[in-house]
């Protein structure tokens, strides 16, 4: 068995997703990686998808299929739509379609990108994405969509100014793909997001604590603990798998500070 970040035990049973097909995008590193993980571990086939670290991700479905694991990596963009038909033409040739597929991927704080590059990636991007992968996701496939409870609650709790830009923009993402649900139900296809708290050992966090140095350590304290990258990561699995709650939203973790707010 592929051991994941910090020895978090697989929340999936064994061959419990044997025939199944998952993608996770943003899974060469970080909270994708060990979700994509988890899903191949309980027998899934699993598209690990990146955008500039393909030897991380190669290296990660070498680790995988060493274990029996069936995996492919596939480099793409999502705010390129001529490399997101590139993935769409992968995932078809070799699995045919898909059964789960987890937005993962999202950005903002990076350094020397447009103003606008948080909004392209983590609501337009998500989107169009999720539009691109529509027909290969048939009756009883399932989409997650990855979040924060900053992002979740900023319309009712402020967040760190350095964090604003990426909240907004993750909020109206969600915002967007939420209004889409009525579609996907009518084709069979569930919906449902994951919303966590600041995820320690994350690049968003390091990012943030180089921003506003103890800024991470602040919120470990306001909440009492704060989740590592592969407990979050077996959060995000069960989402794909357990019953979705009525609200569409997984929470992860304690909520009182955002919900009582």
């Amino acid at each position: 068995m592929l051991v994941v970040s910090d020895a978090v035990s697989n929340p999936l049973v064994p061959g419990s997703l044997s025939g199944k097909r998952v993608l996770v995008t943003g899974s060469s590193r970080g909270i994708g990686a060990d979700t994509v993980t988890y899903f191949a571990e309980a027998g899934a086939r699993v598209v690990i998808n990146y955008r500039n670290k393909e030897a991380r991700a190669l290296k990660l479905v070498a680790a995988l299929e060493a274990n029996g694991a069936e995996a492919i990596a596939v480099g793409a963009d999502l705010t390129d739509p001529a490399s997101v038909i590139t993935l769409t033409d992968a995932i078809t040739s070799s699995y045919g379609g898909l059964d789960i597929l987890v937005l993962n991927a999202s950005g903002g704080m990076e350094s020397g990108m447009e103003a606008d590059y948080a909004m392209k990636l983590n609501r337009d991007a998500q989107v169009e994405f999720l539009t691109a992968m529509r027909p290969l996701l048939g009756p009883d496939s399932r989409v997650v969509f990855v979040t924060s409870h900053q992002a979740h609650f900023i319309k009712t709790v402020e967040t760190m100014p350095e964090y604003l830009p990426v909240a907004l923009s993750k909020r109206a993402g969600e915002d967007a793909l939420r209004a889409l649900i009525p579609e996907l139900e009518a084709d069979g296809i569930e919906f449902v997001v994951v919303s966590g708290d600041m995820i320690e050992g994350t690049i968003t966090a390091t990012l943030l604590q180089r921003a506003n140095p103890g800024a991470i350590e602040a919120r470990k304290e306001a909440a009492g603990r704060l989740y590592n990258v592969s407990e979050f990561a077996a959060e995000v699995v069960l989402a794909a798998v357990e019953p979705i709650p009525a609200d569409n939203t997984r929470y992860v973790g304690d909520v009182s500070d955002f919900q009582n707010s």
